[in-house]
C-alpha cells in the first residue's frame, strides 16, 4: 500500500507526519537543512533526520503522545482509508516487511524466518517461511492462510471488496501451503519486481471477508485480529482519544514505551498542545507554526525530504468539468510556482515542481511527465474556452447555454495557509473567466468527501509508503479504482496499465509507467503541485521519529533515547 491519501486541511500538519506503516500511498510510514538549493534545484531532497537509534539505546518506559485518532475507515487496504488509518494500523498489526530510508527491503524476523524468490520458466515464485511463534492476538496462527486471505481480498476478482490497489495482487496465480502451515508459496504470472509491497502487513483471515474488509474497521479497532509489540489499551469513541499499551501476547522484543497515546486534535490545536507540553510531537508545515514551536524549551526541529506529494484533483464527473477542454483550460490557468511560493513562504526552502504522481525527482527512473503536457498558459486557456463556446459575461465570468462557468473548491478547516491557497486558486482562475466558489467543510468530513466524490476541485496529498511508484499506476488512474479520485481513465489505458505491471524488468516497467502516465495526464484532471519539506518539532531525546523518507522504524524501537 504505497500511497495513502492525506487531507489538504493538514497542509500545515501533514506535510510531515509521524512515522507510519502500511500504504497510501499504501502500506507504510516516514536532515536537517533545506531540500534543494535556494536557486533552481534539480532534484528534491532525500535527506533524513529522525534520530535513528538501535533498540538497545532506547529507554524502557515512558509515554509518547501525538495528535491523531481512528479514521472513518481503519483498514489500510480499503480504498476509503487515509494516512490516519495507515499510521494507527502500524501500532497494533503485523509489520512484516519494511524499508530503509532509501527503499531497501527489510524483512522483520519476528514474522518471517526465511524468504526465497525464484524464477522458473519466466514465472516468479516467492516462498515465505513464517516465524513459528507468529500468532494473532486471538490465538489464530499467522500462517499461509493469512497470506492467502490478504491476496484474495485485494486481487480484484471479487468486486465487492472495496480494495485500494489490486495491481500486483492480480498477477498472483495462487497462494498455497508449503512444507507446513507456516510456509506460504506465492506463484506469479510473470515476474513482479515489486512483490514485497504486497505483503508489508497481513490481514487476519476473519478480517478478510467482504463484510469485515469493508465495514468492520469503520471507526473501530479489532485488537483481537492484530499482533505486535503493542495492542489497543483504550479507545474513547466520544473524544477520539486512543491509547496503545504493551501486548502481553507478543513473542518478540517488547515495546520500549509504557504507552503510545493519540489525542484527537485538529492541526491548530496540535500546535498549542505541543507548546503547552501536552504532546511530544507536532508537524510544522508553515512558517508561523515553525516560529511558534521553535522557542519551546526542550524542542528539536527535524527537517528532511518529503515522501508526500500534494495535487489538485479535478472531478471529471461533475457537470461543469465533464468537458475536457474546460479541464485543460482550468489547469493551464494555475501557476504552480506561485502555489509553491505560498506554501513555502518563510521556510527557507525550495524544490523543483513535481512532474509525476509515481516517483520523486530524487528517485531513479523519475520523469517529469507534467511539464510537457500542462503548462501555465492563461492566454492559451482563454483561447481554449473561446473555442469551446464559453463567452465572457459582463462580470468577466464565462457563460454557455445560460450557465456560468463556476466550479467549487472544497476547503477543509480554518487553517490560514489552506485559505491562502484556496484564494490563490480563485485569483488565478478569475481572469480566465472561471469563477471559484470556495466551499468550507469540516476536517472530519475528509473521508466522506473522498468516498462520495463530493467536490469539483480538491487539494489532497499522497504519502509514498515504499519506493515502487510504478506499482501504483492503476491505483491512481484505473477506471474502476476507488482511489482514482478524478473519475478519468479509459478501458484501453487500463489494458496498458495491466500489461505494464507484468514487465519483469524494473527499469523497463518504470519507463512504460511514465509513458502511460503522460497519456493519463492528458485527460487534464490531475495536477501535482508540491511536496514540501518534512519539518517536525519533537521533544529532545525522542528516538526513531522524524523525516525518514521511505523508512518505517518498527514500533518497538520508538521511544526515548538513553
Amino acid at each position: 500500500m504505497r500511497s495513502t491519501i492525506a487531507s489538504a486541511a493538514a497542509l500545515t500538519a501533514a506535510l510531515a507526519l509521524t512515522v507510519t506503516a502500511c500504504s497510501s500511498s499504501g502500506s507504510s510510514a516516514p536532515d536537517a537543512g533545506k531540500r534543494g538549493t535556494a536557486a533552481t534545484p534539480a532534484v528534491a531532497s532525500a535527506k533524513v533526520d529522525y534520530n535513528p537509534q538501535p533498540y538497545s539505546n532506547v529507554k524502557d518506559g515512558g509515554t509518547y503522545t501525538t495528535p491523531g485518532t481512528f479514521d472513518d475507515q481503519g483498514n489500510p487496504f480499503n480504498a476509503n482509508a487515509t494516512l490516519t488509518a495507515t499510521r494507527v494500523w502500524f501500532w497494533y498489526n503485523p509489520d512484516v516487511i519494511t524499508y530503509s530510508p532509501t527503499g531497501e527491503v527489510q524483512y522483520n524476523p519476528d514474522y518471517l524466518s526465511d524468504v526465497k524468490v525464484t524464477v522458473n520458466g519466466g514465472n516468479q515464485r516467492v516462498v515465505l517461511t513464517l516465524n513459528p511463534k507468529a500468532t494473532y492476538n486471538d490465538g489464530t496462527p499467522i500462517d499461509w492462510k493469512a497470506v492467502k486471505a490478504t491476496w484474495q481480498a485485494n486481487n480484484g476478482t471479487n468486486k465487492d471488496y472495496n480494495a485500494s490497489n489490486t495491481e500486483g495482487y492480480r498477477n498472483i496465480t495462487s497462494v498455497t501451503r508449503g512444507t507446513d502451515d507456516k510456509q506460504a508459496v506465492i506463484d506469479f504470472k510473470g515476474v513482479d519486481p515489486w512483490w514485497s509491497s504486497l505483503f508489508t502487513t497481513f490481514l487476519h483471515p476473519k478480517a478478510a471477508t467482504v463484510a469485515h474488509f469493508n465495514d468492520a474497521y469503520v471507526k473501530k479497532a479489532h485488537p483481537e485480529w492484530g499482533a505486535g509489540p503493542y495492542t489497543v489499551g483504550t479507545f474513547d469513541t466520544k473524544s477520539g482519544n486512543l491509547t496503545f499499551v504493551r501486548n502481553p501476547k507478543w513473542w518478540g522484543k517488547k515495546g520500549k514505551l509504557d504507552k503510545r497515546i493519540y489525542v484527537n486534535l485538529d492541526s491548530a490545536a496540535a500546535i498549542n498542545a505541543f507548546k503547552n507540553g501536552q504532546v511530544d510531537y507536532a508537524s510544522t508545515g508553515s512558517a508561523e507554526d515553525l516560529k511558534q514551536i521553535s522557542g519551546v524549551n526542550g524542542t528539536e526541529i527535524r527537517r528532511g525530504g518529503s515522501p508526500f506529494e500534494y495535487s489538485l484533483y479535478v472531478n471529471a464527473k461533475s457537470t461543469t468539468l465533464k468537458d475536457i477542454q474546460v479541464r485543460k483550460a482550468l489547469l493551464e490557468s494555475i501557476d504552480r510556482a506561485q502555489i509553491a511560493k505560498i506554501q513555502f513562504q518563510g521556510l527557507d526552502y525550495s524544490e523543483p515542481l513535481p512532474g509525476s504522481a509515481l516517483l520523486y525527482s530524487f528517485q531513479k527512473g523519475y520523469s517529469d511527465n507534467v511539464s510537457s503536457l500542462i503548462k501555465y498558459a492563461p492566454d492559451d486557456a482563454k483561447k481554449i474556452l473561446d473555442a469551446a463556446g464559453w463567452k465572457a459575461g459582463s462580470d468577466g465570468i464565462r457563460q454557455k447555454n445560460g450557465a456560468k462557468l463556476t466550479v467549487g473548491y472544497t476547503l477543509l478547516g480554518d487553517d490560514p495557509l489552506d485559505k491562502a491557497t484556496a484564494n490563490a486558486f480563485a485569483a488565478m482562475l478569475k481572469p480566465v473567466g472561471i469563477q471559484v466558489d470556495i466551499k468550507k467543510a469540516d476536517e472530519a468530513d475528509f473521508s466522506k468527501i473522498l468516498s462520495e466524490r463530493d467536490f469539483d476541485l480538491f487539494l489532497s496529498g499522497n504519502r509514498s509508503t515504499d519506493p515502487f511508484g510504478a506499482r501504483y499506476l492503476y491505483q491512481f488512474y484505473g477506471t474502476d479504482s476507488d482511489s482514482n479520485l478524478t473519475g478519468t481513465g479509459t478501458p484501453d489505458l487500463d489494458k496498458e496499465i495491466h500489461a505494464a505491471s507484468q514487465i519483469s524488468d524494473a527499469g523497463k516497467q518504470t519507463a512504460q509507467a511514465n509513458a502511460i502516465e503522460r497519456k493519463e495526464l492528458a485527460q487534464y484532471a490531475f495536477l501535482p503541485l508540491f511536496s514540501g519539506p518534512s519539518i517536525y518539532a519533537v521533544k529532545k531525546g525522542l528516538a526513531n521519529v522524524g523525516a525518514t523518507i521511505f523508512a518505517t522504524p518498527l514500533p518497538e524501537t520508538i521511544g526515548w533515547q538513553k
